[in-house]
């Protein structure tokens, strides 16, 4: 047993493969590792996470200390802090190795989230008010610097150990009893008790793990968790992957590895996240896949899945990786040594491919550098609330810098809004998006359903555009009118041809909308004094940078753009327009308009 080696001192001796400009990288590995039976390390990415990591630290310090006399209602950024400031502090390589000044620091942070707990465990977030899930996510940070401090054992550290412990085994009390809002947080609470109980062992922790669990983990054939969502399917991840390592359940992986794959097929050659079908706040966000680097990089070691590896590596030559991710993540590699080991070798990973998700309705096609998002998956009745896709973004198209962000279609059809396909057909390279539309006028009530007070009863109507007392329900209706439309997208090595149709009442305004990235010079189309952009006819031409997108042919009927949201936003005098270049082509039903974009 001679081999072996403590995980406190594996610790230790990886930081000091950390030497930077005193030792060569080379002299480090063959220092440290002669042994054959060790694991190698990736010695250029610690010693970029180091650096990084005391330079936040710097940047915290010099932010002076914290008024502890200000209440907190969000405390992400205090737990961060307190992870930056443990990874220094225990770090033998570090500039700030068992420093008095770091050490003050965290126990006065310490003694600030001790004051902010509640007696039964828990922490405000915002509008929640002492929230079990809040409380969770803030143990992400807080269990791994707690059992970095415990490894470490440095002995003037004794009272902020102690601080650790008292938080973590009060907030324990909150996993064990506490309640969730939403899927995600059975399992972001599930791995704080994971973390919890490897800290500071009770089989009651276990216990409330193995009821969440009892639950079932939802992930479809698609490998889509129930929420859909770029940032909760990251958290689940993490989550999984915390409860597999620490409380030997290898199976939670197998879940893993299914959602960091459909997130391969999410993600833009930039390394932003497609996020139209997801049921939760991001739909509507630009965000990237930055947050995923742990997952991925913990899976390709683990797994040696080209995927995650040519992933994990993505991420590392984004722009803002450092910033983002290098600054903050030290202390999770010292928690979890397997992340410190190399990336495997890429193979080869096929970036020329269609893939539909059938069950959520997205397609992404990549040819090359040109990628190809369709979307026609909103669940119905289309509900702008969070837990539901409402997206009304049926298709973007990338070509290296040259962005169409989205394209949209909305009718005057009783201002019910934009388009929304009931579901997507594929049938060969063509892809098929039909919705109908209905507006509704009612009869007179039935003399069974009268009041004689006509205090009836405040009720939606049956379109769902207004709420009234006029029992709705209670009445038939008539005049009924259909509105169907029918959008052909036609894929071809990367260009598109659309089939647009839209029928049902004449003389209905049908607007197409096509959102350009900020920044995108138009030339083809007429501007108008607000802005926007009319592609009367002929082609149009994007250019970003050295690349060009062009669409087309146009054709312009009305000018008439303003409400095209439906009256669910519109009466709050709201809107889903977002900024970009606005191009439009329109007409009136029956309208019937092919065009091209490549």
């Amino acid at each position: 047993m001679k081999n072996q080696m403590s995980r406190g001192k594996f610790i230790r001796l990886g930081g000091l493969t950390l030497a930077g400009a005193l030792v060569s990288d080379f002299a480090l590995a063959n220092d440290f590792f002669s042994n054959n039976s060790q694991p190698k390390i990736d010695v250029q990415l610690m010693k970029s996470l180091l650096l990084n990591n005391d330079a936040k630290v710097k940047s915290l310090l010099n932010k002076g200390m914290l008024n502890s006399t200000i209440r907190i209602s969000n405390f992400r950024p205090l737990a961060g802090a307190i992870t930056v400031m443990t990874a220094s502090i225990s770090h033998s390589e570090s500039v700030y190795y068992k420093s008095k000044v770091v050490a003050e620091q965290l126990n006065q942070l310490m003694d600030v989230m001790l004051k902010e707990q509640y007696p039964d465990g828990t922490l405000d977030a915002g509008g929640n008010r002492q929230s079990p899930p809040d409380t969770a996510f803030i143990l992400e940070y807080i269990c791994p610097a707690a059992a970095v401090l415990n490894l470490e054992k440095q002995k003037d550290l004794d009272g902020l150990r102690d601080k650790f412990k008292t938080f973590i085994v009060n907030a324990g009390e909150a996993m064990v009893t506490g309640g969730v809002h939403t899927p995600n947080h059975r399992w972001v609470v599930s791995a704080a008790l994971a973390n919890i109980n490897s800290l500071y062992p009770d089989a009651k922790y276990v216990r409330r793990i193995e009821q969440w669990l009892a639950e079932g983990i939802y992930i479809d054939a698609d490998g889509h968790y129930s929420e859909r969502s770029g940032v909760y399917s990251g958290v689940i991840d993490k989550a999984l992957i915390t409860m597999a390592k620490l409380l030997n359940k290898p199976e939670l992986l197998d879940i893993v590895q299914k959602n960091l794959t459909a997130y391969y097929y999410h993600t833009e050659p930039n390394g932003d996240l497609v996020t139209l079908d997801s049921r939760r706040q991001d739909q509507f966000m630009d965000i990237n896949v930055s947050k995923y680097y742990l997952q991925y990089r913990y899976m390709a070691i683990h797994t040696g899945n080209p995927i995650f590896v040519y992933m994990a590596k993505l991420i590392e030559n984004l722009p803002d990786f450092t910033t983002d991710t290098l600054s903050g993540s030290l202390l999770f590699f010292m928690e979890n040594r397997e992340l410190q080991q190399p990336l495997p070798a890429v193979a080869n990973v096929e970036h020329n491919y269609e893939k539909f998700f059938a069950l959520s309705n997205l397609a992404r096609i990549r040819r090359d550098k040109t990628a190809i998002t369709l979307f026609g998956g909103n669940d119905k009745p289309v509900m702008i609330v969070s837990g539901r896709s409402s997206n009304p973004n049926f298709l973007t198209y990338r070509k290296g810098e040259a962005i169409l962000k989205y394209m949209r279609l909305s009718t005057s059809f009783f201002r019910l809004g934009y388009f929304s396909a009931d579901g997507m057909v594929k049938e060969g390279n063509k892809y098929i998006l039909i919705e109908t539309k209905e507006g509704d006028y009612y009869q007179p009530l039935a003399p069974e359903f009268r009041k004689a007070d006509a205090d009836y009863t405040l009720s939606p109507s049956q379109d769902g555009r207004f709420w009234n007392k006029m029992e709705f329900g209670s009445r038939t209706k008539s005049n009924v009118k259909t509105q169907i439309t029918v959008i052909e997208v036609t894929e071809n090595n990367g260009s598109l041809d659309i089939d647009f149709k839209v029928d049902g009442p004449p003389n209905v305004e049908v607007t197409i909308e096509m959102c350009f990235k900020e920044g995108s010079t138009i030339t083809g189309a007429e501007k108008d004094e607000k802005g926007n952009y009319f592609l009367n006819s002929g082609l149009g031409q994007l250019a970003m940078g050295a690349d060009t997108i062009q669409f087309g042919p146009g054709k312009v009927e009305h000018r008439s753009i303003n409400n095209l949201d439906s009256e669910e936003y519109t009466y709050h005098q709201g809107t889903l327009r977002t900024d970009g270049v606005h191009v439009y082509i329109t007409g009136f039903t029956p309208f019937h308009h092919k065009m091209t974009i490549s």
